[in-house]
C-alpha cells in the first residue's frame, strides 16, 4: 500500500516530468551563443548605429554572450540591460508581428519609444515600418508564448 509521503512524491514527480523533458527556446536570440550578432547594443543608443563588439569586452546575460565595443558600454549594460536588450529576445520583430519566429540582421533595426528592435532584412525593416505601431502591438501578443509552440 502507498503511503501518504510516497503518494505525495510520486504526484510532485509527475507534475514536473513535463518540465523537465520540455525542450525550450532561447529566450534571447544568440546565432552561436552571441547575442545581436556580436554587436554592441547600447551603440545602438548611443551614437544611433550598430557597431561590432569586441570579443575581449563581453559578458553573459540570460544564457548568451554580449559583446562591447568598450567597457563603458559594458558597464551601462550590466547596470541596466533591459534597457538595451532589444524587444522579443532579438527575434525579429516583424516575424513576431505575425506570429513566427526568425533570425536578424544587426544592421536592420529601429528605436521606437526607447526600445530597441531587430528585423531580419533592411527589405523586413521598410515593411515593419510601414505600420510599425501596429506590428508592435501584434508582436507583444506573441511574446513569449512564441518560444513553446
Amino acid at each position: 500500500m502507498l503511503s501518504r509521503r510516497s503518494f505525495l512524491t510520486s504526484l510532485s514527480c509527475i507534475a514536473f516530468a513535463p518540465v523537465v523533458g520540455a525542450q525550450e527556446m532561447p529566450v534571447f536570440y544568440a546565432d552561436d551563443g552571441v547575442a545581436v550578432s556580436g554587436y554592441d547594443a547600447v551603440s545602438y543608443f548611443k551614437i544611433g548605429a550598430p557597431v561590432p563588439g569586441r570579443p575581449d569586452i563581453a559578458l553573459m546575460w540570460k544564457g548568451a554572450t554580449w559583446r562591447f565595443a568598450s567597457e563603458e558600454n559594458r558597464d551601462r549594460f550590466e547596470r541596466n540591460p533591459r534597457a538595451f536588450a532589444p524587444q522579443f529576445g532579438g527575434y525579429c520583430a516583424y516575424a513576431m508581428a505575425k506570429g513566427t519566429l526568425s533570425s536578424t540582421d544587426p544592421q536592420a533595426w529601429q528605436i521606437v519609444d526607447g526600445r530597441l528592435y531587430l528585423t531580419h532584412s533592411e527589405a523586413i525593416e521598410r515593411i515593419w515600418k510601414q505600420n510599425v505601431f501596429q506590428n508592435i502591438r501584434e508582436a507583444e501578443q506573441h511574446w513569449p508564448e512564441v518560444l513553446y509552440q
